[in-house]
């Protein structure tokens, strides 16, 4: 997939467990574990916003583009 998501390296840096961001932004562990592991084919913005607000970070900070095509 050419979108990558660095939420476990955002996560690494605030000291933040998947546990208390998941009870913070109020999804399942399971959803967020989908989301960690690149295996999500869509996020909501709402969710997104939620996760940056918990995290204090930008959207930026935890999505990446990867040109598969470049590789």
């Amino acid at each position: 997939m050419a979108i990558v998501v660095n939420l476990d390296v955002v996560m690494a840096k605030k000291k933040m467990s998947a546990s208390e961001l998941a009870a913070r932004v109020q999804i399942t562990p399971a959803n967020l574990s989908i989301l960690k592991n690149n295996k999500a084919k869509a996020i909501r913005f709402s969710t997104l916003e939620a996760i940056c607000k918990a995290l204090d970070c930008q959207p930026g900070d935890l999505l990446a583009f990867e040109d598969e095509d470049k590789k």
